[in-house]
């Protein structure tokens, strides 16, 4: 059985698809961009406080889902430059431990509203 996940501490879908989805056991969470739920708008525009926004709309969705961020077991990064993967790993690292979850990184040209990341996550409910 699929059960949608939602809540208002992260920015609604901008599109046909869920926050996450729960299926058993495991948390699907759809890619997060670094946008305030609050104001609707984007996170600066450093990479800085753009990953930071991405992680904190991961971990109140899975927070919803009854998971948490040290649960996950796969990400995936999008990133529109890869000169940041070192900003980035380091605001990441403070927000999983170890063992840290799998992990793909890919360098892309564009991002939904233009920002600089987007992550996706799998976790375990």
């Amino acid at each position: 059985m699929l059960e949608a996940i939602s809540t208002e501490k992260a920015p609604p879908a901008i599109g046909p698809y869920s926050q996450a989805i729960a299926a058993n056991g495991l948390i699907f969470v759809s890619g997060q961009i670094p946008v305030n739920p609050v104001t609707g708008a984007i996170a600066h525009h450093d990479i800085e406080a753009q990953t930071r926004q991405v992680l904190d709309n991961l971990k109140n969705i899975l927070e919803a889902a009854g998971s948490s961020l040290s649960k996950v077991v796969k990400t995936t990064l999008f990133i529109k430059n890869m000169k940041d993967f070192a900003k980035i790993n380091e605001i990441y690292s403070t927000y999983f431990n170890l063992p840290y979850p799998a992990r793909s990184t890919v360098e892309v040209s564009n991002l939904p509203k233009d920002v600089l990341i987007e992550i996706e996550a799998i976790a375990v409910k």
